[in-house]
Parts: C-alpha cells; sequence; structure tokens
C-alpha cells in the first residue's frame, strides 16, 4: 500500500496535532520552513524537513503529496505560501486530492452576540480579518483556476496543551476582563486536528467550514472555570475600559459572535470530543497539561 503524504506550509501548533494524528495513522509529513536551523525541532516530531528556497525539494514533496495544508497568516502581501507553492504545483503537475487553507472566525467581524455559518456575510473589521478574507479569496481562485480541490476552515482562539487559560492561571497571567455581553468560541487543538482529517477524507472543492466548539462563552467565565479546576483563586474581574489592552486585544474585544459548527458535522461527520471549554480543559488537566 502506497504510503500517503501530508505536505504543511506553516509547521505550528495546529499542524503538529494534524501531523501526529496522520502519521499515527501510517502518513508521512513534510513540512517547508525558512530558515534550515529549525530543522531538528520538526525532525524530533518525525517530519521531514525541507526549505522553501530549496525549489527541487519542494517540487518534488508537492509532487508527493496527497493533502497539502496552509497555516502561515497572511501579511499585508498576502498568504506567503501563494508565491511558492502555486509556481511549484504548476511544475511538479501535482494535483493533490486536498488542499486545505486554516483562516479566522474573524472574517465575520462582530455580530453583537448573534451567530454566524459560513453562509453569513463576511465583514471582518481587523485588519488581521481582512488579510484572511482576502487569502481565503486568493486560495479558493487558485483551486478553480488550476482544477485543485481547495477548501478553507474558519478557526476561532486554539487551545490545548501547553497553551490553555490553565497555564495562564498558573502563570499568574490569566485576566478576567469584563466585557459586557461579549462572548466568543474555541476549539480544542485536538479537535481542530480530527476536523481536518475528516475533510481530508472527505475532500471538497470549495468548501469553508467552521470548526469549534459547541457553546461560546466569555473569557471571563473561562478563566474561572480553570481557576477553579487547578484550586487557586479565581482573579478578579477588570473593566474593560480600564484593562489597558493592547490594540490587537482592544480589537478582539470589539467582536461578539456565535460561531455555528452545524456544516462540518453535517458534511465532515465531525464531532468535537471537548464539546465545551469544560471537557477540553479537565482533559487537558488529566493529561498532566
Amino acid at each position: 500500500m502506497k504510503t500517503k503524504r501530508l505536505f504543511v506550509f506553516g509547521y505550528g501548533f495546529s499542524a503538529r496535532a494534524l501531523a501526529r494524528r496522520l502519521t499515527a495513522q501510517g502518513w508521512t509529513v513534510t513540512a517547508s520552513l525558512r530558515d534550515p536551523a529549525g530543522a531538528g525541532r520538526l525532525e524530533a516530531d518525525g517530519v521531514v524537513a525541507i526549505t522553501t528556497g530549496d525549489r527541487p525539494a519542494l517540487v518534488a514533496a508537492l509532487a508527493e503529496a496527497q493533502a497539502i495544508l496552509i497555516t502561515a497568516p497572511p501579511d499585508a502581501g498576502g498568504c506567503p505560501g501563494l508565491p511558492v507553492l502555486v509556481p511549484a504545483l504548476a511544475q511538479a503537475k501535482a494535483f493533490p486530492d486536498w488542499i486545505g487553507y486554516l483562516s479566522t472566525t474573524g472574517v465575520y467581524g462582530d455580530r453583537r452576540g448573534g451567530w454566524v455559518t459560513e453562509h453569513s456575510r463576511l465583514a471582518a473589521q481587523s485588519i488581521e480579518g481582512a488579510r484572511r478574507v482576502g487569502a481565503e479569496r486568493d486560495w479558493l481562485e487558485v483551486g478553480r483556476g488550476m482544477g485543485l480541490t481547495v477548501s478553507v476552515f474558519r478557526l476561532p482562539g486554539i487551545y490545548g496543551p501547553g497553551r490553555s487559560a490553565l497555564d495562564r492561571v498558573r502563570a499568574r497571567r490569566a485576566r478576567r476582563i469584563a466585557a459586557s455581553g461579549q462572548v466568543f468560541s474555541r476549539i480544542h487543538v485536538d479537535d481542530l486536528a480530527a476536523g481536518l482529517a475528516a475533510a481530508i477524507a472527505r475532500p471538497k472543492a470549495g468548501g469553508a467550514y467552521n470548526l469549534c466548539d459547541d457553546e461560546p462563552a466569555p473569557n471571563s467565565e473561562v478563566v474561572a472555570y480553570a481557576a477553579g479546576l487547578l484550586g487557586l483563586p479565581v482573579p478578579p474581574e477588570v473593566p474593560l475600559a480600564e484593562a489597558g489592552l493592547s490594540p490587537m486585544a482592544q480589537r478582539f474585544y470589539a467582536e461578539s459572535k456565535r460561531v455555528s459548527n452545524a456544516l462540518a458535522k453535517a458534511e465532515l461527520g465531525w464531532r468535537p470530543a471537548y464539546p465545551t471549554y469544560r471537557e477540553g480543559l479537565a482533559a487537558i488537566l488529566a493529561g498532566g497539561g
């Protein structure tokens, strides 16, 4: 049986979780990086590392890949993966079964606590969200133009072992910001990986999916629950106007929405193992995180 291969552009927290899941199923994972000094970190995870400047190796890797994941955030020039991957895909004459682009639920902007679905109008209010809208459009156009199966995944806040409210509470860095009516969705990184794996198994050209948990909630509620799990004092709430937040954090708290995951459940057969932050944080703690 031929080994299946995943290629990753932007190997980080999310891609690492997917790589763990797929390598357990017999996949080989290759990831590109700009600085060869970082190759050891990837190889320690069992990932084959190549540099983006090594065009022959890049073309060869793409020619063999059944799935390609792009996670790198866009900058002012758009998605950094486009000028690297598109010419290499054309040179390789590669037609992978699936290309996934990780976007953000920030493309929906502020909905004053209302629900959004994949069919909701995109109304990004932040620079970061607007860049994601553009990158989504660019990758979907590449898919149509080159006959490739490209899907977009809109993600909320991602948490998991080593990156959760538990870590912030332990480090005395957790803050409970009192923002009236502000809620947002989140997803455990393992649920994200499971959703991507489900999409790879059911590729759909032009698909867009929200991958998130079932219960949007205020950040202050999540921090309080984490403190309770740890048996530590619950940090006091700080009014938003007195929090002294950075401009990026202010933009985050300016948006409030509830994100529906119904389409991903219906079309991908996916269900989050951690449907709320409560199950997710409890599992992290039980696992030693």
